[in-house]
Order: C-alpha cells, then sequence, then structure tokens
C-alpha cells in the first residue's frame, strides 16, 4: 500500500504537469493547422500513457496488424475508466481518433478540454438524446472528410468492475450512418478499471491492462447495425472472458 501511494502521487504530478505543458502546446498548434493540432493531442496522449507507467501500469495490445494502414476506423471498445481514451490516442500512431464525451468536460480541464472543444469531437448532453445523436452525426462526418478515426463507447458509461454492460446502438448508428466509408473495428478492454478503482488515490501498482484489436467490419449498402453492434459487443465479452479463464 506504501508503494501504491508513493508511486501514485509521482505519477500525479507528472500527470498535472503534462496537462498544464500540452495545454499550451495545443493552442500554439491550434494557430498552425488542424493536422498540427491533432498531432499534438496524440502526442500528449502518449505522454499520459507514459506518466502511468510511473506506478507500473503496463498497456499490451494485440491485433494492431489489423490497423495498420493509412484508413480511417470506428472503434467500438467497452469501457472500463477514463485510461480507455488515451489509449487508443496514444497507441494507435497517426488514427488521431475523435470521442464522444459529457459536454462538462469541455471545460475546466488543461489540454483536455481544449482538445474536447477543438479537436471534432463530439459534446453531448446525455438528458438530450436529438441533441448527442446529432453532435455524434457530425463528429462522424469530420472523420469521414479528414480520413481520422473515431472511438465510441456504446455502453454509455464506465464500468465499476471490469463486466461488459448492454450496448445501446442509437450513437453508433448516428456514427455509422455519418461516415458509412470507416470500417468497425471490434475492440475489448481489460485491467484499466483497476487504475480508477479508488479514483486513482492511489493507482495499484503494476495493473496490466490489455486491448485486443478485432479484424475490422467492412461497411457496405443495407448493412444492419444491430448486428454490427451485437458483434462488437461479443468480441468483448468473448475477450475478457478469455483472458478471466488464463488468470485463473
Amino acid at each position: 500500500m506504501i508503494k501504491d501511494w508513493f508511486f501514485s502521487i509521482l505519477t500525479l504530478c507528472v500527470f498535472g504537469v503534462t496537462f498544464v505543458y500540452y495545454d499550451l502546446k495545443g493552442r500554439l498548434a491550434l494557430r498552425r493547422s488542424p493536422e498540427a493540432f491533432d498531432a499534438t493531442m496524440a502526442d500528449l496522449q502518449r505522454r499520459l500513457i507514459d506518466s502511468f507507467r510511473i506506478s507500473g501500469v503496463s498497456v499490451t495490445i494485440e491485433g494492431a496488424e489489423f490497423v495498420e494502414d493509412g484508413t480511417a476506423f470506428i472503434f467500438v471498445s467497452n469501457h472500463q475508466s477514463m485510461f480507455d481514451v488515451p489509449i487508443f490516442g496514444g497507441l494507435l500512431t497517426g488514427k488521431f481518433p475523435k470521442y464522444v464525451a459529457k459536454a462538462s468536460l469541455a471545460k475546466g480541464i488543461p489540454a483536455v478540454s481544449l482538445n474536447l472543444r477543438s479537436g471534432g469531437n463530439a459534446l453531448i448532453d446525455r438528458g438530450d438524446r436529438e441533441q448527442a445523436l446529432e453532435a455524434i452525426a457530425d463528429m462522424g462526418r469530420t472523420c469521414e472528410e479528414r480520413q481520422v478515426s473515431a472511438v465510441i463507447f456504446p455502453e454509455g458509461t464506465r464500468s465499476r468492475d471490469g463486466s461488459v454492460g448492454e450496448y445501446r446502438i442509437g450513437g453508433l448508428e448516428a456514427l455509422m450512418r455519418s461516415a458509412p466509408t470507416m470500417p468497425v473495428v471490434p475492440t475489448a478492454i481489460d485491467g484499466s478499471w483497476k487504475v480508477f478503482e479508488d479514483n486513482m488515490f492511489p493507482i495499484p501498482y503494476g495493473t496490466p491492462v490489455r486491448v485486443r484489436l478485432g479484424p475490422p467490419i467492412a461497411r457496405h449498402e443495407g448493412e444492419d447495425h444491430a448486428a454490427i453492434l451485437e458483434a462488437c459487443r461479443q468480441h468483448a465479452v468473448d475477450t475478457l472472458a478469455e483472458w478471466a479463464a488464463t488468470n485463473t
């Protein structure tokens, strides 16, 4: 426990400095171009992953070979914690993924709020379904036009124990309709919930986080969005069950 606290304090110090530094760097990049801003925010997310390594957190990714070309993708993943976000932006170099986030996060968090406001992400009001779906559709159109990737967590909220919840169709359907050429990548994440189990106070030292990407699902006219959603959820369920069995 003392070890957890010691390295957590170091991690949080680096975490805070990283946010402030990249907030300033991001504002300068915005003056140059959207591409410069994307590259800066990708670097931010890589550095956030690095900061967690101070607490011994490791991240391994399987299936990266499925997304190595220059294609933009829609990543559909289960959701365990806020650590899931830099996993996509920090490890999938060059994909510059956009996210769906609560509108309240667009204020008060250095670098993160700047990215959410200015990076082409979808800021949603969970109490206004029509607004949320339109914001997601706008994000999809931006991703399609700029050929950058999108990430969506169809559970709509974070798991507190690592289990996979219900996947909701609305957001993914809006995203797929507005980005009709972008293949869908089923994604499974496990272990990140443990990093935030106590809201980082402390971070359990040496927590392993695993990510598995499935083969991309090609897009075509008349596709069954509900079937694609279920395939993505089943990928997460099966992967987490497999990992759990190998850990026992």
